[in-house]
């Protein structure tokens, strides 16, 4: 199999749309018989980095790229970039306003669960620019 390329425009400020790329990639992965758990962690740090760009950065645009022994998640936003990524690892840390927590989200978890769900993360970030992140899940094809 050769590398299948997709990319996913994630709207800003639409929670009801967030987690329709990660949606469309988790079905995707399942027909072309990837492990489960590869699946999961697929799933889980894609939709986080989607809820991220749609609470902080007004949406932007998400590329995978599904090779047979890795999945390549790039997710590019031009919002206010992350002023101090160190802090914006740390478990419980937000900068969400207040009525995105009263949706139930912004809890601070979504960069530190991308890390803890793949194998590779980069971010590039600048601020008043917006920021690139870049995850790599290892998976045991099972076709």
């Amino acid at each position: 199999m050769s590398g299948l390329s997709l990319k996913y425009e994630v709207p800003g400020d639409d929670f009801t749309r967030a987690g329709e790329a990660s949606s469309d990639v988790k079905r995707k992965l399942k027909k072309l018989g990837y492990d489960p758990d590869a699946i999961r962690r697929v799933a889980i740090a894609m939709y986080e980095g989607e809820i991220n760009m749609v609470i902080h950065a007004g949406g932007g645009q998400a590329f995978v790229t599904i090779e047979p022994q890795r999945v390549d998640i790039v997710l590019e936003d031009h919002g206010p970039g992350i002023a101090d990524v160190e802090k914006a690892m740390q478990a419980g840390y937000s900068t969400a306003p207040d009525q995105v927590r009263s949706l139930g989200f912004g809890a601070g978890m979504g960069l530190p669960n991308m890390k803890k769900y793949t194998d590779e993360m980069t971010i590039d970030t600048e601020v008043g620019k917006g920021t690139t992140l870049k995850m790599t899940v290892l998976v045991n094809h099972k076709s």
